[in-house]
């Protein structure tokens, strides 16, 4: 069951003086290897934490103008034995920046997130070690103590990925249009295969790359040892940023 508490006034809600109304709803679920995740939401952030924990604890706050505009707001958590979808998306697709939704996740630590999906706002990351694949529409992602498959896209905004490791027949793919990639492992790999790429952009490597960039595109790429698991790194406009101990 869902449990909302309804909370109206700045100095209870802490939220931004646009917002006079809020509330927030939560609800745990159970999250095995065989069940994905699923969220989408309209405006705001999306906060993702790995723990040791065998469930999902999902809390959903909710901001608006006033009581009649957080109805647009739309809050739906459905489960089936494969999948559950979290959305809070506003009504009719609008995107209206006064109608924020902050979600925080804390989900075991290798669970499948099949897909996160923000139309303007702030994914961040933190101690997850799972599949993942995220798109941000406008905004950035950030991530700390990371591995796995993770596969996450930005429109316009950066990727920044601290304490990030390789995993056997992991990935860490790095997408943005307008903005940069940094990304900074925790050790350097001893087999990998890494490609990067910045179309109007510069790329920065601790790790010795091959590159070609005497006109156009700029491209590195290094195999070591097995060449494998596999960095691909890609921007548009911006610098891609690689560090290693």
């Amino acid at each position: 069951m869902l449990r909302v508490a309804l909370a109206v006034g700045l100095l209870c809600t802490g939220v931004s003086p646009a917002a006079a109304a809020a509330d927030r709803q939560s609800r745990t679920v159970a999250l095995p290897a065989d069940r994905a995740l699923l969220i989408d939401i309209t405006i705001g952030t999306i906060r993702i934490e790995g723990s040791d924990r065998n469930t999902a604890e999902i809390a959903i706050e909710r901001a608006a103008p006033t009581s009649e505009a957080l109805s647009r707001i739309r809050v739906t958590i459905e489960e089936t034995p494969s999948l559950v979808s979290v959305r809070a998306v506003q009504a009719d697709g609008a995107m209206d920046p006064s109608l924020r939704t902050d979600v925080v996740v804390r989900l075991p630590r290798a669970a499948v997130v099949d897909r996160v999906q923000i139309a303007e706002g702030r994914l961040s990351i933190a101690g997850f070690a799972g599949r993942l694949t995220a798109e941000v529409h406008r905004g950035p992602i950030e991530g700390s103590d990371v591995s796995g498959t993770l596969r996450l896209e930005t429109g316009i905004g950066s990727v920044v990925l601290t304490k990030a490791r390789l995993l056997p027949n992991g990935l860490l793919r790095l997408r943005t249009f307008n903005g940069d990639v940094r990304l900074t492992l925790a050790e350097r790999p001893v087999d990998a295969r890494i490609l990067a790429l910045a179309v109007n952009g510069l790329i920065k490597s601790d790790i010795p790359l091959t590159m070609r960039d005497s006109w156009g595109p700029r491209w590195g790429e290094a195999t070591l040892g097995k060449g494998e698991p596999v960095i691909s790194i890609d921007v548009v406009t911006g610098t891609v940023e690689l560090r290693s101990p």
